[in-house]
């Protein structure tokens, strides 16, 4: 299928903009940035294949307060949806793929609801994040189930240097009140000691969930209160072996709506992580990887004062992994065994009450020679829904030191939730996983003053799982899910960087077709074009900067008869230095107080504004 582009001259446009304006341009890009979620092992950035970005401790400095979903929806080939504010439940979509389509980290640490498949973005805490690494396209050849779209996986605050502190504290609209602080530092010699730890709580009154011409809407607020601790410790033992543990505990109550009812409707959702992992060198080009995980995804939930009304659903996955990175020259060959365990504990459909296990092998091999290079990766795993194998190639070129051409495909896979499976009266044992087929080209300019990028890619799916009302089946009332369609995820993807007398500008586009082809409909909440500008300027102790947010129009429902119009937001914010460890933060989201659609009846922030003062040298 070809990809159909109303308007192909944005495309050029842009580029040529992006391409004038190189011309007189300083440094701004950083090629040594190392990021390890592309390959499982750290990599300099200029070495990696698969298309991939780092979101970096002062751009999540500069978001203020709210979720991460804000940061998220400020990235190229990301979307977003949420049912209201800041604390109520959201979807992230990468390069069309759905939430549930995509793997989420913590340090290494898989997180997510094994009912629904997706992560609980709103329970994940802004302050606690060090940097982020989101990688694009299909990765299930190294991290297994449901990594069709991409991963995004979330580094905590790790200690270096010496001790420090850094604490925050902010307030905006709303009522929106924010504080964290972080202890971390390390210690030399051979039997080196590195630390932090780090706590942060966030509340606000909120705004209305939902909106008039929605069943569920009251006029009242819905806030939000969350509270944070992380951590993370690792020692050197001798020259080549380390030990270590990290941990994240995030708690989230949230109030929603659903009608008229003075009953206060809420929700309360834990995320915690924990994990230990000891590393060895038992031979000069081998390293060992050995870590046994943990998290839970809880969620509590009181939608009336009836005792029908409270529901409890907890999952808990277990993770061993053991990964040994064998250097042969600048070659790296990587074995991996991965032991996952998934239970859920429910107070009401008793058929979820399970767990599963799932087994899995896997061997990559990254390669350099010259100007050429190589990466390649199989895997197999193994559960209750069957065997699965796939597998990726990707192959880069270097046309010359600054431009690069690179080349993949990839299979991947998305396990069925234990809804799809289990769940009375819907679910099917029988269901079997959804496919995806992969196929990406890209273009690569970096010269350390400027970055240009541009990334095609396809992504067939078949297999997909689709709830249907009524059910085709026996034996079912109503609704089921079962596989029956195939989607087609085609796009473009452009973004460029660069700095022009003084101010540094970026800019990324996504036109994409993300189409059912069972249907021949849009997939729901999915634009066809999407983007962000950005630009800052800094004069002295002074930082200021405005971004660009735009989508296109989209569908709330898979019949496409739902539309939710396009948008177009401005932010500002500024940061001060006043001295070496104090600063000062102001954002205003939203200035011009637009009223835009993300899920059909409910709300999204109008005009908002925020100021924060921090302590602490980085």
């Amino acid at each position: 299928m070809t990809l159909r582009i109303s308007r192909p001259a944005t495309l050029t446009s842009l580029a040529f903009a992006m391409a004038a304006c190189y011309a007189h341009a300083e440094p701004v890009t950083a090629t040594d940035a190392v990021v390890v979620t592309a390959t499982r092992t750290p990599q300099p950035l200029a070495n990696v294949i698969s298309d991939t970005i780092t979101i970096g401790p002062e751009q999540i400095a500069a978001a203020g307060a709210g979720s991460i979903i804000d940061l998220l929806q400020r990235q190229r080939g990301i979307e977003i949806a949420r049912n209201g504010g800041a604390g109520t439940a959201s979807s992230v979509y990468i390069r069309g793929a759905n939430s549930n389509q995509n793997i989420v980290l913590v340090d290494g640490v898989r997180i997510g609801s094994s009912t629904t498949g997706a992560a609980n973005w709103s329970a994940i805490p802004l302050t606690a994040i060090d940097h982020i690494e989101i990688v694009y396209g299909p990765l299930s050849s190294l991290y297994g189930a449901d990594a069709i779209g991409g991963v995004i996986q979330i580094f905590t605050k790790k200690g270096k240097g010496a001790p420090a502190l850094t604490a925050f504290a902010g307030y905006g609209s709303d009522k929106t009140r924010e504080a964290d602080a972080t202890l971390s530092g390390a210690t030399g010699g051979e039997h080196s000691f590195n630390y932090a730890i780090s706590a942060g709580k966030e509340k606000s009154d909120g705004f209305s969930a939902t909106r008039p011409g929605s069943t569920s809407y009251n006029a009242d607020r819905d806030g939000y209160d969350k509270e944070n601790v992380s951590g993370q410790f690792g020692v050197q033992i001798a020259p080549g072996y380390e030990a270590g543990a990290l941990f994240l505990h995030s708690k989230l109550e949230s109030q929603y709506d659903s009608g008229a009812s003075a009953y206060d409707v809420r929700s309360k959702a834990e995320l915690e992580t924990a994990a230990v992992y000891a590393k060895a060198k038992f031979l000069p080009n081998v390293d060992t990887l050995l870590q046994y995980a943990e998290s839970q995804d809880k969620g509590q939930n009181w939608s009336s004062a009836a005792a029908a009304g409270y529901s409890r659903i907890d999952t808990k996955q277990t993770d061993i992994t053991l990964q040994n990175d064998v250097r042969i020259g600048a070659d790296v060959l990587q074995l991996l065994y991965d032991h996952r365990k998934e239970e859920v504990s429910t107070n009401g459909d008793t058929a979820l009450n399970r767990d599963r296990t799932t087994n899995a092998w896997a061997a990559s091999y990254n390669a350099r020679r010259g100007a050429n290079l190589l990466n390649a990766s199989i895997r197999r795993d193994n559960s209750v829904y069957g065997a699965k194998n796939t597998g990726s190639i990707g192959y880069g070129y270097d046309i010359t030191s600054q431009l690069r051409a690179t080349a993949s495909y990839g299979t991947s896979f998305r396990a069925p939730t234990y809804n799809e499976l289990y769940y009375s009266g819907y679910g099917n044992p029988a269901n079997k996983p959804e496919q995806g087929k992969n196929a990406e080209l890209g273009l690569r300019w970096d010269d350390g003053v400027n970055a240009l990028s541009a990334s095609y890619f396809h992504n067939r799916l078949t297999d997909l799982l689709v709830s249907t009302t009524p059910c085709p089946y026996a034996g079912y009332k109503s609704s089921c899910v079962y596989n029956v369609n195939e989607a087609l995820l085609e796009g473009v993807t452009i973004a460029g960087a660069t700095r022009v007398a003084g101010v540094n500008l970026a800019a990324n586009l996504d036109l994409q077709d993300p189409k059912d082809e069972t249907s021949g409909k849009r997939l729901a909440r999915r634009a066809k074009k999407h983007g962000n500008v950005t630009a800052d300027y800094s004069i002295g102790a002074l930082k200021t900067g405005v971004e660009l947010e735009f989508s296109g129009d989209r569908y709330d429902d898979a019949a496409n008869k739902n539309r939710l119009g396009g948008y177009g937001l401005v932010n500002l914010y500024a940061t001060y230095s006043f001295t070496r460890d104090w600063s000062a933060l102001v954002r205003w989201n939203n200035i011009g107080d637009k009223q835009y659609d993300l899920a059909r009846f409910y709300a999204t922030p109008g005009s908002k504004v925020f100021a924060g003062l921090r302590y602490g040298y980085k």
